[in-house]
C-alpha cells in the first residue's frame, strides 16, 4: 500500500456529503488502520482570538489572531490542531514535510500571538478520518482527486480559494468538471 501521507484530498464536485462538499483536506497519517487529515477550507465562525479566550479568560486579544478557526473534519470537533511552519519546540508535534507541521498540545496554542509562535499556521476543530480500506475504496469510485500537498496552499491561499488552487496544480479547471460520475 502506498501511502497518502503529505497529499490533497480534494472532493470532486459531485460529493455532495455535506462534511465533505469542495473540501481539500491535507492527509496527515495513512496506514493499514486507516487514514487521518484536516479540512483546510472550511471556517467555522469563530477567529483564533476567541478560541483563545474560550480556553484561558486571562489570554489578551491581539490584532494578528483574527483569522479564522478552520473545521478540521466531522470527527471530535473539541480537539485542536494546528499545522504550521517548521519549528520543533512543542509538546506533540510531528513533521509532515519540510513546509509544514502538525501539533495537537496546547502550548502551541498559548504561544500564538506572541514572539513564540510559528511563522505560519493554521488552527483547525476536529479531524476527518477513514476506516482500513475506506479512503482507498472512496478514491476508487471517484469521489476525490489526490495531489502532492503544497505549504503555499495551506498557509498563503485565501480559504475560499484553496480547493480551486489545488485542482489547479493537477492542471485542472475544477469549472470544467462534470458533477456526473461514470466509469470507463
Amino acid at each position: 500500500m502506498e501511502s497518502l501521507e503529505n497529499q490533497f484530498l480534494i472532493a470532486m464536485p459531485a460529493l455532495d456529503d455535506l462534511c465533505f462538499n469542495k473540501t481539500v483536506t491535507y492527509i496527515c497519517e495513512h496506514n493499514e488502520q486507516g487514514a487521518m487529515g484536516l479540512i483546510i477550507n472550511l471556517p467555522v465562525n469563530v477567529t483564533v482570538n476567541e478560541l483563545l479566550t474560550q480556553i484561558d479568560a486571562d489570554k489578551e486579544e491581539t490584532p494578528e489572531l483574527s483569522q479564522q478557526v478552520l473545521k478540521g473534519g466531522p470527527v471530535s470537533q473539541d480537539r485542536g490542531f494546528v499545522l504550521h511552519s517548521p519549528q520543533d519546540c512543542w509538546q506533540q508535534s510531528l513533521s509532515l514535510s519540510k513546509d509544514v507541521m502538525i501539533t495537537t498540545s496546547k502550548d502551541i496554542l498559548m504561544a500564538l500571538g506572541t514572539e513564540d509562535a510559528p511563522e505560519k499556521y493554521v488552527v483547525t476543530l476536529g479531524y476527518a478520518g477513514w476506516g482500513p480500506g475506506q479512503l482507498e475504496e472512496e478514491i476508487k469510485t471517484n469521489s476525490w482527486l489526490l495531489t502532492p500537498a503544497d505549504g503555499d496552499i495551506v498557509f498563503d491561499t485565501p480559504i475560499e480559494q484553496r480547493w480551486q488552487k489545488a485542482t489547479e496544480k493537477l492542471g485542472i479547471d475544477i469549472r470544467h468538471l462534470s458533477a456526473d460520475i461514470g466509469h470507463a
